[in-house]
């Protein structure tokens, strides 16, 4: 199909070829869209994001990127590689996985070093972060300092500032205070006003419904058993249900027992 960022046909994988992670996923992304990934925790969330930034290949099945054939031993083209890097961003759930050099800033412009962009022009993207993240006085610091919301958004901006195409965030603000959590909500919906395509996994249903224009449910099979729009998927309390997203709990109130859905 034309325009298409991301084309999965029938893509199956399993790690150590013995414990399942997804199992017939098909999946076509387009740009600009806003697409959010949710399911219970093990239900293949994170092993399709790492699969769409090329990090690990179906055990069957194919994912097409941006035309080409995504597989193993691509990357060894380095003109594919440099090129896919600069279109495909991902921020992994744990940002611990992303800091490892020895100042926030050094992690921020490790990235774009990489890629070859130019000093002055990482500089200059540096500033602008700096000012929207408000990172100014983490900066100097070692990441084992940060909390974890300050991680986070180094972790973010050491991928905003390669400005990807493709921005693919896994739980983007699990464990977030609100006003953290509301600063990278508005981030990403200026960043895909601006063009971007975002594509996120969250278990959270309320990020889910802000931030979408398309919902995929992932099942505990590790399959998408639905897709659509926020307002259809969520209104939808028996999928919901069926796919551990939202759960019962009950109190007394006199002597009636109320029963009320809790969101995840």
């Amino acid at each position: 199909m034309d325009n298409l960022i991301f084309e999965l046909k029938n893509v199956f994988f399993s790690y150590l070829e013995r414990f399942p992670a997804l199992s017939d996923v098909n999946l076509n992304i387009r740009p600009g869209e806003k697409l959010t990934v949710v399911g219970a925790n093990g239900s293949g969330k994170s092993t399709l994001l790492h699969m769409l930034d090329g990090l690990i290949f179906p055990g069957r099945g194919t994912i097409k990127a941006f035309g080409a054939d995504l597989k193993e031993g691509v990357f060894n083209d380095e003109n594919f590689s440099k090129n896919f890097r600069r279109k495909v961003g991902l921020i992994f759930q744990n940002p611990d996985v992303q800091l490892f050099c020895p100042t926030a800033k050094e992690d921020i412009i490790f990235g774009p070093l990489q890629l070859g962009i130019e000093k002055e022009e990482i500089e200059n993207r540096l500033e602008e972060l700096t000012g929207v993240l408000n990172l100014k006085d983490l900066l100097d610091r070692p990441p084992h300092q940060l909390s974890v919301g300050e991680k986070r958004k180094v972790a973010l901006a050491s991928t905003l500032i390669i400005d990807p195409d493709v921005l693919i965030l896994d739980e983007p603000t699990a464990g977030l205070d609100p006003l953290t959590t509301r600063h990278i909500i508005n981030l990403l919906v200026q960043s895909n006003d601006s063009g971007k395509t975002i594509i996120i996994s969250t278990h959270d249903l309320r990020l889910a419904e802000e931030i979408s224009d398309i919902i995929y449910v992932f099942s505990p099979g590790k399959r998408i058993v639905k897709s659509g729009k926020p307002e259809e998927i969520l209104s939808d309390g028996q999928l919901l249900r069926d796919n551990n997203l939202i759960h019962s709990y009950s109190h007394k109130h006199k002597n009636t027992t109320h029963i009320h859905p809790h969101l995840h």
